[in-house]
């Protein structure tokens, strides 16, 4: 039984699917987040209202989505 077992043969592109799917979930899940929190303190938290709260949060979010986007590789 315990020498069937040898390393580096197992196929491994389900584990690297799964983590990268949660990599990117916890990225842009997190953004999400982050930009849903900013809308509503902003709202309901300061005198600024709504339209201060939904510009500052879509300022956040094309913020967030140019510095988490995948960079293209490198060919070197």
């Amino acid at each position: 039984m315990a020498g069937d077992y040898h390393r580096g043969e197992m196929d491994i592109q389900e584990q690297a699917a799964t983590y990268a799917a949660f990599g990117g979930m916890a990225k842009w899940g997190s953004l999400a987040i982050a930009v849903l929190l900013l809308t509503i303190t902003m709202w309901f938290c300061t005198p600024a209202g709504f339209l201060a709260g939904a510009i500052s949060g879509f300022v956040l979010a094309v913020v967030g989505i140019v510095f988490l986007r995948e960079k293209p590789a490198s060919s070197h």
